[in-house]
């Protein structure tokens, strides 16, 4: 068997705000991921030049830097605020640029983060969007809700919380490339309930 190479672990920041609680949950996610072994990424749709598909005549320089980031990715972690009830507008768009040659076989991990006390239905949307593209999505993903008050810019307040976003990114660095790896989807689940927090 070929010597494994060092996993990528990318996370595709859904906000656009200056002060993004969800840059915040991802980064958390990241600092696990990258503790586990791997190498992680961040892309920040703020620093990228992504008009709405289709817009402009021919594909932005912008748009082939991001299909290659998330090609280059073994696993790749979608954080997105919910907005009415769903995830992103600038999530969407970057979503659309890319297709099934990027995210055919790559695992997924999903988190949302809400400024309510109930999360809506972003995370099922996204599951959705990740099945067309033929992606392995975790079975684990994660809400946080009462963002304002449970993400500071130290970081996660919510103790029970804050474990199951870096138990998130734990997975993920475990389940990294499992479709070209599939030794690894014979690994016993990682110790530890971090199912979502919709309970």
């Amino acid at each position: 068997m070929p010597e494994r190479d060092t996993p990528r672990v990318l996370a595709l920041c859904g906000s656009l705000r200056e002060e993004s609680r969800t840059r915040i949950a991802l980064d958390v996610a990241l600092t696990a991921a990258g503790d586990s072994g791997v190498v992680t990424d961040l892309v920040d749709l703020r620093g990228l030049t992504l008009p709405s598909l289709h817009a402009t005549d021919g594909t932005p320089p912008d748009a082939d830097r991001l299909c290659e980031r998330v090609d280059r990715a073994d696993a790749v972690l979608l954080g997105t605020p919910n907005y009415h009830g769903s995830y992103s507008g600038s999530l969407k768009n970057a979503l659309d640029y890319c297709g099934r040659e990027e995210f055919a076989d790559t695992t997924v991990g999903l988190l949302e983060v809400a400024a309510g006390a109930v999360p809506g239905s972003a995370l099922i949307h996204l599951r959705t969007v990740c099945r067309t593209l033929h992606a392995w999505t975790l079975p684990t993903e994660v809400a946080v809700p009462d963002s304002h008050a449970v993400i500071t810019d130290g970081g996660i307040a919510d103790d029970d919380i804050a474990q199951r976003v870096r138990g998130l990114g734990r997975e993920l660095a475990d389940y990294a490339g499992v479709a070209r790896y599939p030794e690894l989807a014979d690994q016993p689940r990682p110790s530890g309930d971090i199912g979502d927090v919709h309970d």
